[in-house]
């Protein structure tokens, strides 16, 4: 028994026959210790809410509970691991809920009480995009007040990038804007069941009160996203796309339009955004 009174994982895993699925981006945590490693990286969870998804056997849920989570709403689209986290209920009885669907389809605010912490191991073929969902709500500050997430080491390199590195780009530039972002600590193939091919990494995202310089979310968006698909261009040509007098745009605020994206700092970002604005457009 492991200190929850519940099975090793191991035993979970082959009583349940839970192999993970390259197709569903599975890779399971099977050391509680690691495990409870992240659940404490996401601060003090007594007095939160955490939305988990992915949860597979229950791992880092387990974890999550273990370190006096309020409550933990897991997602989980593989309809095989339900009944694992079943017995997780069972053991936590009114803290944990389960939700079985797509996370990318799925919305668990209405079971959710702020604080809410987002803490997941997620798939690796959706973390991306469910990240920069996150960093793009409606409305800011979000739902959330952190995020402490597992990705490939090569994802957490672009989120926590600085200008002039070859991993710095819009993911960097979107989670920089709006979060405080650090890369925790690396995770080594061995820890998981089946090992992947890379090495993972975790990175803890505070929310900042407000984004660190003015600019219109979907404005910034776009021309990061513009200047980045053609990184090698110069600003002029890259951002052509978004205006025929984008050179003068770009001059307009004191940046050379002869540099590349790589080269300018967040706070060039907000002030060029400025000047692709749809009412500086007309």
């Amino acid at each position: 028994m492991s200190g929850d009174g519940l099975p090793p994982l191991s035993d979970v895993i082959a009583q349940h026959g839970l192999s993970a699925r390259k197709s569903l981006g599975q890779n399971f945590l099977l050391d509680l210790n690691l495990t409870r490693r992240i659940a404490r990286r996401a601060g003090d969870l007594s007095s939160c809410d955490v939305l988990e998804v992915g949860p597979g056997p229950g791992g880092l849920t387990r974890a999550l509970l273990m370190e006096g989570a309020r409550k933990v709403v897991a997602i989980e689209r593989d309809n095989r691991c339900i009944a694992a986290l079943g017995d997780i209920q069972s053991a936590y009885p009114g803290r944990l809920d389960v939700i079985e669907g797509d996370a990318l389809e799925v919305n668990p605010l209405e079971q959710l009480t702020p604080p809410i912490r987002i803490v997941a191991n997620l798939p690796y073929n959706i973390g991306t995009e469910l990240l920069i969902r996150w960093l793009t709500p409606d409305a800011w500050p979000p739902a959330w007040t952190s995020l402490t997430l597992m990705f490939q080491k090569e994802v957490a390199q672009r989120i926590t990038a600085a200008p002039g590195s070859k991993a710095y780009g819009r993911l960097s530039l979107l989670a920089q804007w709006r979060t405080e972002a650090k890369m925790a600590f690396e995770v080594g193939p061995k820890a998981f069941t089946p090992p992947p091919k890379v090495t993972s990494a975790i990175v803890h995202l505070d929310a900042l009160p407000e984004p660190r310089f003015p600019a219109d979310a979907k404005t910034l968006s776009r021309v990061v996203a513009a200047a980045f698909n053609q990184r090698r261009k110069m600003l002029r040509s890259s951002l052509k796309a978004l205006a025929p007098d984008a050179e003068a745009r770009i001059s307009f605020v004191g940046i050379a339009p002869t540099r590349r994206a790589e080269e300018l700092s967040l706070e060039e970002f907000c002030r060029l955004s400025q000047q692709f604005e749809p009412s500086s457009l007309n």
